[in-house]
């Protein structure tokens, strides 16, 4: 529990990502810990249960329940199906996903099979439309699976670990606005969808999106730097998102990913702040830090 402005709270993160060893294998083809002394980060450990274990530590001294942890590049599933493994009832466990290669229906069921629960898309990074009727049977795998969640990234995609290693990050915004997941998301409505970061910079489309689409969810996380291009400040964005959607489907998240900062505990104090400043009840409260989780990941 976590002491606020509404008592000691509950506080789960919809949004870590986990990088692993084998994932900073994978994204640079060179020795993860040449890498993260490179990045200035602590290398992370090669077996991902130890990874967990330091997760674990991390959530537990800042008095976070649970968080949704992402392997974030294909071929890296089975760094966080360890870590779930080891620590089911601390971790939900989620996966980037590439619905443009190969058997991609089998390559659900294997991750699945091993415990993880959320398919995580990036249509800009691998340059496909949410809308695109090709994609159903992915949407149809999900949602014959228990607890499963399509994660849908929209918006601005600044991956910052590509940027500090000089990685070429070719991503393609024309495949970027959330109302591409709108016909998605009424093809089939059984599906719960997640949008990041309140759609980062396509905030009134991810407010549409959500309005109009009781199984979508927005999740609060990361600095929300995408605000700069619009006129507006946290607080008028959940001010905004409340009185569109209601408190129900608002899922605080951090996009913290690598120690020695750990947890993003800054990312909380600041939706925190924002959220008093506008007058939220306890109970508004707990949904959107905790019971609104447990809810997009129910079985």
């Amino acid at each position: 529990m976590l002491e606020t402005p509404w008592g000691e709270l509950a506080v789960s993160d919809a949004h870590v990502h986990f990088f692993s060893y084998k994932f900073l294998q994978l994204l640079t083809g060179r020795d993860p810990v040449e890498v993260a002394a490179q990045l200035g980060w602590e290398a992370p450990a090669a077996e991902p249960e130890a990874l967990a274990a330091r997760w674990v530590n991390e959530l537990k001294r800042n008095h976070v329940t649970r968080a949704a942890i992402i392997a974030s590049l294909p071929g890296d599933e089975s760094s966080v199906a360890a870590a779930v493994a080891a620590h089911p009832a601390r971790f939900h466990g989620c996966f980037l996903f590439n619905p443009l290669a190969p058997d991609p229906v089998e390559r659900l069921k294997t991750a699945f099979a091993s415990g993880l629960r959320t398919v995580c898309l990036f249509p800009s990074m691998h340059r496909f439309s949410l809308a695109a009727k090709e994609l159903d049977p992915v949407y149809e795998a999900a949602a014959a699976q228990s607890g499963a969640v399509l994660f849908a990234h929209c918006g601005v995609l600044s991956v910052g670990i590509r940027e500090k290693l000089d990685l070429p990050s070719q991503f393609d915004m024309r495949f970027s606005n959330p109302i591409d997941l709108h016909p998605a998301a009424l093809r089939h409505p059984n599906l719960k969808f997640q949008i990041p970061h309140f759609g980062a910079g396509y905030f009134r489309e991810a407010l549409i999106v959500a309005g109009l689409c009781p199984n979508v969810y927005l999740d609060t996380s990361s600095s929300n730097s995408w605000m700069k291009y619009e006129a507006l400040d946290l607080e008028t964005v959940f001010r905004r998102t409340l009185k569109a959607i209601g408190p129900e489907r608002i899922v605080f998240g951090t996009d913290s990913s690598f120690f020695p900062r750990g947890w993003h505990k800054a990312i909380f104090d600041k939706q925190v702040e924002a959220l008093a400043a506008i007058g939220i009840s306890a109970e508004d409260a707990n949904r959107i830090f905790n019971s609104n989780f447990e809810k997009l990941t129910a079985a």
